[in-house]
């Protein structure tokens, strides 16, 4: 069966108008419950970004902590104090609402309406061997430098375990001059993800400065459309967003679809997105936009993990190990947390690579990642977060 590390998971709903009560130009505080201190914390705020600083430690015991947020974000890795020991972090997060500046709102559909994404509250969750954070502060943090995230399912933030995008990982690499602000959603193309209105709702909150990572091309790839393909209607529709970010301010970076998990009996692997991959690199010299080579470098990963050890970074998964799953998952798509994490470090280097300005704002302790050398999956640490209701399969393939 799925096994929990020993921790509840509690968003309190108690007090939501506390926040918005208040002057929004100031902090807020909030001394944290018992319950809250060990679980979560969750309060109704307004769109926009958040510093969000933390008080960890216990009076009397020793504590380490872990912090997501909204859909599963990861913010923090263990922040371990002594007994009678207190520190502070601080984060930063987006929080977003689907209602559009000109009227209208975002498409959402299916888990969407529920999601702590757009649910219109800041919700941290707090896990690990004994968690404690004392206090929150949060104050609205408007002139930080958002990167804004257009994606599919292999990018996306999930509610529930076991699947993760490797966007959801993105936001524990940066310090808090930088909130992340992923839009993507599961099933989506170029075409589909501005027909949603979620470009429309990226570009009405972009100022000058912010970053705009695109990645797509496993659902672009099933387009039927007359006279659609990756040399095609692709390039046209990345040309466009391109045009659009540059108009609003921002900076277009663009991310070459990753890969799937494709082993051959030789041991090679078999690829499937290579024109979507040429296409992207394409786009970014003619337009004169950086690009993320993250297929060139899952291919690497993959070949690196093996075809065994890679199953690890995927959905692979026996039957009964979540609730409601009667059948075995064997998904070849979609990644796992440790899947999420080590694309993200690949995204990492490559903003280090192509996007030097940005890679001035990761955070202190981000090493260096060489993808053909990954982590064991064995040595990989981020706590399960609670499975609440039948977890939901991804849209597309």
């Amino acid at each position: 069966m799925w096994r929990h590390r020993q921790y509840s998971w509690l968003l309190v709903v108690a007090q939501t108008l506390l926040l918005t009560a208040c002057d929004p130009a100031s902090p807020s505080k909030f001394q944290l419950s018992e319950n809250e201190q060990q679980s979560g914390f969750s309060r109704a705020v307004d769109e926009g970004n958040y510093a969000v600083t933390l008080r960890f430690g216990h009076p009397s015991q020793a504590a380490a902590t872990w912090v997501k947020a909204e859909a599963r974000r990861w913010m923090l890795d263990e922040v371990r104090t002594g007994p009678g020991e207190f520190v502070e972090r601080t984060i930063m997060v987006n929080v977003r609402r689907p209602l559009l500046e000109g009227g209208g709102r975002v498409g959402l559909k299916g888990s969407d309406e529920k999601s702590a994404n757009w649910d219109e509250r800041l919700s941290l969750e707090f896990s690990g061997t004994q968690p404690s954070v004392k206090s929150v502060e949060i104050k609205p943090a408007p002139e930080v430098v958002t990167v804004f995230i257009a994606g599919d399912s292999t990018v996306c933030d999930y509610d529930r375990e076991p699947h993760a995008g490797w966007g959801q990982m993105l936001p524990r690499f940066f310090d808090e001059r930088v909130a992340i602000a992923n839009h993507a959603r599961s099933g989506l193309a170029l075409h589909t993800f501005q027909g949603s209105r979620r470009l429309e709702k990226v570009l009405g909150s972009m100022k000058p400065g912010d970053y705009f990572l695109i990645q797509f091309g496993h659902n672009d790839q099933k387009d039927n459309a007359a006279g659609a393909g990756p040399f095609t209607s692709f390039k046209r529709n990345l040309k466009h967003y391109i045009s659009e970010t540059r108009k609003a301010g921002g900076v277009p970076v663009l991310v070459t679809p990753m890969e799937r998990r494709r082993f051959q009996p030789d041991g090679s692997q078999r690829e499937t997105l290579t024109e979507f991959a040429a296409a992207t690199r394409q786009t970014g010299a003619e337009e004169h936009v950086p690009v993320i080579d993250l297929h060139a470098m899952s291919l690497k990963l993959y070949a690196a993990l093996g075809p065994e050890r890679s199953k690890r970074a995927f959905i692979h998964l026996p039957a009964n190990t979540l609730p409601g799953q009667k059948e075995a998952i064997s998904d070849d798509s979609h990644h796992s947390s440790f899947g999420a994490d080590l694309l993200a470090r690949c995204v990492v280097e490559g903003i280090r690579a192509e996007v030097p300005e940005l890679a001035q704002l990761l955070a202190e302790d981000v090493g260096a990642f060489d993808p053909s050398k990954p982590d064991n999956p064995d040595h990989f640490r981020l706590p399960q977060s609670p499975i609440t209701g039948r977890t939901e399969t991804p849209d597309g393939n």
